[in-house]
């Protein structure tokens, strides 16, 4: 007797507005709890988040919390189209008050994102984003918890880092 099944996740674009208004609500609760970003420039980002992401071209968000230059806590934000995350609701994201805070944040694209999606993308992205060689690999934090966030087929895992 042999058995096979099928999956198939659907998703629209009110999916992925749904699920990256969930990671903007963390992006602002860590940019004001760490007062190292403006919650204009995070909106920028989450703008920028949301147009890669609709057009099929985010892999994952990261965005570290820098003190001195020393990564003192991380969060990533992984594209998951399996249709098999949680809907956990935003929260958990209060980072601490450092001395000398710096947010980074790197987006990680898939190599669909070309020379002609760029160009295609150009007059809607709110920021800049230039090539990024600094080490995301958080090997001086170990990753505890995080959340997922979904809407259908669409969501976002969520992997903190800490100290």
């Amino acid at each position: 007797m042999t058995q096979t099944s099928t999956q198939t996740t659907t998703y629209t674009t009110t999916d992925i507005e749904a699920v990256v208004r969930r990671i903007t609500a963390d992006i602002l609760m860590i940019a004001s709890s760490t007062g190292a970003v403006t919650e204009a420039n995070a909106l920028k980002w989450a703008n920028d988040i949301e147009l890669l992401a609709k057009n099929g071209y985010l892999n994952y968000v990261d965005l570290t919390l820098l003190s001195n230059n020393v990564e003192q806590k991380a969060t990533r934000f992984y594209v998951n189209e399996s249709g098999t995350l949680a809907n956990d609701r935003p929260g958990d994201a209060r980072w601490p008050k450092v001395t000398e805070p710096r947010l980074r944040i790197v987006l990680s694209y898939h190599d669909t994102y070309d020379q002609q999606a760029r160009d295609k993308l150009a007059g809607k992205m709110k920021e800049s984003w230039t090539t990024s060689y600094d080490d995301i690999s958080h090997s001086r934090l170990t990753q505890s918890g995080g959340r997922e966030y979904s809407s259908n087929g669409y969501g976002m895992q969520r992997k903190d880092y800490i100290q």
